[in-house]
């Protein structure tokens, strides 16, 4: 029986990445990713390659079920260099995996229709935010079908979504997405973008993921991880939390320069984010880079941390290495 396999890999377009994938046809299926054949693509085409040289090979690295398709797996995966050297591109490549530390990311995004937003008007502007954020009814909340469609298609294909909500910009929406082990966490944000790109285009809508896609006082869209690790949840203290806080002070531009394109324009110290040039934290405080959850200090400081900076458009594998190198620091 011929099996479906949709690879998919990050080309070399910067600031970020572009998602790409091709279909390849085989006789059985797979059982893991090292079970997957080898494959390659055109550079070339990708920016990632000349011409003149143009092999970049595909390493799989991780299967999912593709909800779409019957006898289908996503795979996603790294990009090589045709000796099998990690490729320039290839930003989960460049750091160590930590099977400890745990992520939930919240991915924030824009649905666009005819260059703006669904549910502006073609002239001007909606009424001011308010009340779209968990809007329900057609006056505030818009795309539902497409959202509840994505989360099905992601639980379906047994990614760890925990939840869905209508952010505070009309036609903004929002998924939280959970994993156990950096690379995987990473590894499964980009799949779930991949599917929300592919509901997309059946609804003939664009996924925007800059963090400012209107400019003006409407709030912008992030990419908040939370994190945690062994001493985080179990040990804890508020000295600790703390000792972490101020570890993330000092690498603060390094986080910022790998947290998402344009970012500037999204943290500029309003609509519930802290300038970019200024690094604070605080209990429960939405307006600071790192957020202590009021649970976290109510279980005896121990629980998980929200870096608050990312942008919606950041690479996940860029935004945790850069966390696992402070907590490492």
């Amino acid at each position: 029986m011929s099996y479906k396999l949709e690879y998919i890999w990050l080309d070399g377009y910067k600031p970020e990445p572009n998602i790409r994938s091709k279909t390849k046809i085989v006789d059985s299926e797979p059982k893991k990713p090292e079970d997957c054949p080898g494959w390659s693509f055109d550079g070339s085409s990708t920016q990632q390659a000349e011409g003149h040289s143009s092999d970049c090979l595909l390493k799989p690295v991780r299967m999912i079920k593709d909800p779409s398709r019957k006898n289908a797996s996503l795979v996603m995966c790294e990009v090589l260099n045709a000796d099998g050297s990690v490729h320039p591109s290839n930003g989960r490549g460049t750091f160590e995996d930590d099977p400890d530390l745990w992520l939930g990311f919240e991915q924030e995004y824009t649905i666009m229709k005819n260059g703006k937003p669904l549910g502006f008007p073609v002239d001007g502007y909606p009424g001011p935010q308010g009340p779209y954020y968990c809007s329900v009814g057609i006056m505030n909340c818009v795309g539902r079908d497409i959202v509840e469609e994505h989360l099905d298609a992601c639980l379906e294909a047994g990614l760890s979504v925990t939840g869905i909500n209508a952010e505070v910009m009309k036609g903004q929406w929002e998924y939280q997405l959970f994993g156990k082990g950096a690379k995987q966490a990473c590894d499964d944000l980009w799949l779930s973008r991949f599917l929300l790109h592919r509901a997309g285009e059946k609804h003939h809508v664009n996924i925007e993921l800059h963090p400012k896609p209107i400019k003006g006082d409407w709030n912008g869209s992030g990419m908040h991880t939370n994190f945690s690790t062994t001493p985080i949840r179990d040990k804890g203290g508020e000295e600790l939390i703390k000792g972490i806080c101020e570890k993330f002070s000092a690498r603060h531009k390094q986080h910022i320069a790998s947290y998402g394109s344009d970012n500037d324009q999204r943290l500029t110290g309003l609509h519930e984010t802290q300038s970019i040039e200024k690094f604070s934290y605080g209990v429960s405080d939405r307006g600071s880079s790192i957020r202590i959850p009021i649970g976290t200090v109510q279980n005896g400081w121990k629980g998980y941390l929200e870096d608050r900076r990312p942008a919606s458009n950041a690479d996940p594998y860029k935004v945790v290495r850069e966390i696992l190198a402070t907590l490492r620091s």
